[in-house]
């Protein structure tokens, strides 16, 4: 709970002043999926596309979060549930500051994804779900950990030992387990630019 003695201060530059400069919304992209669906992957390579586009951007990776920032935490139910806290209050910091914000996080309870987004607000909040079968991901497995978790050496492992809630009506949904990480990034572009929250230039930067 914030302090009694903390007053919010209205900033005269807001949001929509940000936006108005960028010419883009700024809004989160929530990619959630087992490990191993491809969120960081598809959530990189969008960014490079949007970046490419001119929007401002930024990939927060849950791997990456936990290096610092979440540094403290585990994955017990309750360290998930806070880490995904965290991440949602940065999420909409960045919004706030007219950045178009992309995580990829497990996030596998959908009462925690419901709790992001109303954090970060429901016109702002856009759920991409990685839809790739169990068995998919732990042929690829790159980091070995299906097979620890098999093996009893890592426990709460969402697939394994804990389970993951599929969403019910997720905004996009990706079929990563056989559409190629090209498809995919056009599937949100055309999502984003359908609902005039991005759009195409003339020329793309880099292009």
């Amino acid at each position: 709970m914030p302090s009694s003695n903390t007053v919010w201060h209205e900033p005269t530059v807001t949001p929509e002043r940000r936006e108005a400069l960028n010419r883009h919304r700024a809004v989160a992209l929530w990619f959630t999926g087992l490990s191993g669906a491809g969120k960081s992957t598809v959530a990189h390579a969008l960014e490079e596309r949007l970046h490419q586009m001119g929007c401002r951007t930024y990939v927060f990776d849950g791997d990456n979060v936990r290096h610092g920032l979440c540094a403290d935490l585990g994955f017990s139910r309750e360290d998930r549930a806070e880490n995904l806290r965290r991440i949602s209050e940065m999420v909409k910091l960045f919004n706030q500051a007219g950045v178009i914000a992309l995580t990829a996080f497990i996030s596998p309870f959908a009462e925690d994804r419901h709790r992001v987004r109303d954090t970060i607000g429901a016109g702002n909040f856009i759920e991409v779900f990685c839809n790739t079968p169990l068995a998919v991901c732990e042929q690829r497995d790159v980091k070995g950990l299906y097979q620890k978790a098999r093996n009893g050496e890592i426990p709460d492992f969402t697939g394994i030992s804990s389970p993951y809630e599929v969403p019910e009506a997720a905004d996009v949904v990706l079929d990563t387990g056989s559409d190629s990480i090209e498809d995919c990034v056009e599937q949100v572009i055309r999502y984003l630019v359908d609902r005039k929250l991005v759009s195409v230039p003339d020329r793309v930067v880099g292009g």
